[in-house]
């Protein structure tokens, strides 16, 4: 088993550096902001590979396919402590995202999605089956972009993760945010996730029941392959947590 999953990992990664090298054409609209997603999908026939670096050594690998003009689908895997000398923490199962857009944005109406996104963020907890922060889960957003110095982006929505109830909380929660473009390559993103299923109530959970804020910095080197600079859990919403997480992620995107 832990031959397969190095593998899979091992796999994901050689597809990022590969992916690389390639030329570059093409730049992908918003699909999340830090951790929470928007109603932007990749375009039909296109791939997205990111990698995410996290705390203690952690890496997280993904890779994205554009199904159709209203469908995207994908997979990601890894661990904490990959970096590093002490023994790799590998996340229990790879993370699945479905999403379909059922509404198209207009001037007067928000673009709509429903989707699944069972990946968490930071390391696997395996005594409760969950990670630090809880995957979404089953969701729907919407999100309006206005023209205010540069595209300004609107996005909220309602969740539900029935995955990772181990530690007793199980509740719906919600999560907002927008993005900023500062400049032709620059924008800044933020977010609030209630995380109403990880709060005080629950003695075994990890949250302090504040929510998670997240914040970043989105900077498009060429056309299509990006660089955030995140801040996370800006409230402190974890126990024994004294101090902001930075984090680092890669994105890139081409056609098949």
């Amino acid at each position: 088993m832990k031959k397969i999953k190095f593998i899979t990992f091992f796999l994901l990664v050689i597809l990022v550096t590969v992916s690389f090298g390639q030329d570059l054409s093409v730049y992908p609209q918003p699909i999340d902001l830090v951790t929470v997603p928007t109603a932007g999908i990749i375009p039909r026939g296109a791939y997205l590979i990111d990698l995410n670096l996290f705390r203690n050594g952690g890496i997280l690998a993904g890779v994205s396919a554009g199904i159709s003009s209203k469908f995207m689908f994908g997979i990601s895997y890894g661990g904490s402590r990959i970096i590093g000398d002490e023994q790799i923490n590998w996340n229990k199962q790879p993370g699945v995202e479905i999403k379909f857009r059922f509404m198209e944005e207009s001037k007067m109406m928000p673009a709509m999605l429903v989707g699944f996104n069972s990946k968490g963020y930071g390391a696997y907890c395996d005594s409760l089956n969950r990670y630090e922060t809880k995957a979404v889960g089953f969701y729907v957003v919407a999100s309006k972009n206005f023209s205010f110095l540069g595209n300004f982006g609107f996005h909220g929505g309602v969740n539900y993760n029935p995955l990772e109830k181990e530690d007793g909380d199980n509740d719906p929660s919600f999560f907002a945010g927008i993005d900023k473009d500062i400049t032709k390559q620059l924008s800044f993103v933020i977010e609030y996730n209630a995380a109403l299923n990880d709060n005080e109530t629950n003695q075994l959970g990890l949250g302090e029941g504040r929510g998670y804020l997240n914040a970043g910095i989105r900077w498009a080197m060429v056309e299509n392959f990006h660089i955030d600079v995140d801040f996370k859990n800006i409230l402190l919403n974890r126990k024994d947590v004294e101090y902001r997480s930075r984090e680092c992620k890669i994105t890139f995107i081409e056609f098949f």
